[in-house]
């Protein structure tokens, strides 16, 4: 297959997979819930220095991603295509950076393939078009490692100058990482390459120091002109130093967390990353893929050591895999080790129903009840178009049909299976919130629940507390054998009700019973 037609399917699976499904689903809570309401909180509040949710100060991330969610908001509304467009467009321009720079130095079909490989890559898909600031961030870092490594070996020093740029728009979109990720490469590349003079040289650039403050600096100054010793405490401590030292919102896991993580998150490439560490002593002859790696394992160490641990910490190492993906395309040899992978994905996603039908009763009441949501989905089409996926994966075809199949595949498979757990608990949220407003009510306690997408539907701040007779309540299905109620909405895992007085004793709430009702 030529090279012009590989860039006509890399530009409609960037089409597909990151504009056109941008508001195929509600938002997800917690995280898209909780960046989309601190982004209408500052149009509430008339601030747009300091962020709030739910009326509380937010020190979570750097104004960057919220400045640009405003922005979008503006010209489109208040809507999920506005708020998830900021993270489609930096998705876009780092596909876009990964195809120039492997362009550069290697050559246009390998990097039609890192671009591809990157766009229809399970973990990217989820992250591209989430109304969350890690597209826009792993654009920065992929931008400002490019342009290091491109100084690295041209030694001019506008690369390193506008690294130092990329790294300010980094730091201002999600902190330290933004910097600590370039600097701890350079750092180990520079040991190996006995050059660490050079390092210190780069690092204490006087004109790169000032374009990094002129950038990041204004912000921070005025957040500390608003918020004082708080924002410190709150952002710099809090956030990212304690992160790294315990866990946080019970955000845990093993030193080897990040292993199926990986393995799972390059899905359908997990075979091309694979051969990349199979050959990784012959590869890293070639000097990016020796700046590559040490880029990829940094992270992957880094994070793997860190107290709190979250499945998109890793992707901040993924850029140079996918070119590395591309270098190992060319030495698949197997057409169906290259898909197998997919292959027991997809299988998997297939035996799930019977699964979890067949293994019902252990689950905790609420899982319990998710699962029996989701059964509606598991219908003839589900099994129809993943054993139709599934018997294409397996023919043979050449190389680079077989990763076209594999990767619109993919795409469709992130976005069904989305669409389909949309319906455990984003669409019900939804919903709960166009009921209130269409009856205007005006006050609603939060219970045992933090879905802060419920107040970007419903426009307002909630309550969270425990409930008191005439409290208009949202809480989890689970809850309310708590309480004597009367039932305003009920779909999914949540429940509107009002709080009646303690007249009666209600019976526990069955969902069995409430199920066939």
């Amino acid at each position: 297959m030529s090279t012009k037609n590989l860039k006509f399917f890399l530009f409609l699976a960037i089409l597909i997979n990151f504009y056109l499904t941008l508001s195929l689903t509600p938002l997800f809570n917690l995280d898209e819930g909780a960046f989309s309401e601190a982004t209408r909180e500052m149009f509430l509040n008339h601030n747009f220095i300091t962020t709030y949710l739910n009326g509380h100060l937010r020190f979570d991330k750097p104004i960057l991603i919220y400045w640009l969610q405003a922005l979008s908001t503006i010209i489109f509304g208040f809507n999920e295509f506005a708020l998830r467009l900021p993270s489609a467009i930096a998705a876009t321009l780092w596909a876009g950076g990964i195809y120039f720079f492997t362009k550069k130095i290697f050559d246009e079909r390998k990097a039609v393939l890192a671009a591809f490989f990157m766009v229809t890559a399970l973990q990217i898909g989820l992250i591209a078009k989430a109304a969350i600031a890690d597209s826009l961030l792993n654009m920065f870092i992929a931008f400002s490692m490019f342009s290091l490594y491109i100084y690295i070996k041209e030694n001019k020093e506008k690369y390193l100058l506008l690294s130092f740029a990329f790294i300010g728009f980094g730091f201002l979109t999600k902190g330290p990482v933004a910097v600590l990720v370039p600097l701890a490469t350079y750092f180990f590349y520079s040991l190996i390459k006995k050059d660490f003079k050079k390092f210190l040289k780069d690092v204490f650039n006087i004109k790169g120091i000032i374009i990094f403050l002129i950038i990041a600096l204004p912000w921070y100054i005025a957040e500390y002109h608003q918020e004082g010793m708080k924002f410190i405490k709150g952002f710099f401590l809090k956030q990212n130093i304690q992160r790294f030292d315990t866990s946080f919102e019970r955000h845990k896991g093993s030193l080897f967390y990040y292993i199926p993580v990986v393995l799972i998150g390059l899905l359908p490439w997990t075979s091309l990353f694979l051969k990349y560490l199979s050959k990784i002593k012959e590869m890293i002859k070639n000097d990016f893929v020796l700046f590559g790696s040490i880029w990829f394992f940094f992270v992957f160490l880094f994070f793997s050591l860190s107290g709190t641990k979250l499945p998109h910490y890793v992707i901040y190492g993924y850029t140079p895999l996918f070119i590395f993906m591309a270098l190992a395309f060319e030495k698949i040899k197997s057409e169906f080790l290259f898909s197998l992978p997919f292959i027991l994905f997809v299988l998997i996603l297939l035996i799930l129903p019977f699964y979890l039908k067949a293994n019902i009763a252990h689950f905790k009441d609420f899982t319990r009840i998710a699962i029996l949501t989701l059964y509606p989905f598991f219908n003839k089409f589900y099994f129809g178009i993943l054993g139709f996926i599934l018997i294409i994966s397996i023919f043979n075809y050449s190389k680079e049909i077989k990763a076209l199949i594999l990767g619109f595949s993919m795409i469709f498979i992130l976005n069904y299976v989305g669409w389909i757990y949309a319906h455990v608990r984003a669409i019900p949220v939804k919903q709960a919130a166009i009921y209130v407003k269409k009856h205007n009510i005006k006050k609603v306690v939060m219970y045992h629940l933090n879905t802060p997408s419920f107040n970007v539907y419903a426009k307002m701040l909630v309550e969270k507390r425990y409930p008191k007779p005439g409290d208009i309540v949202l809480t989890k299905i689970t809850s309310l054998n708590k309480f004597n109620y009367e039932l305003l909405f009920k779909k999914g895992v949540v429940a509107l009700v009002k709080i009646k007085p303690k007249e009666k004793i209600k019976e526990p709430f069955n969902y069995k019973k409430d199920r066939r009702e």
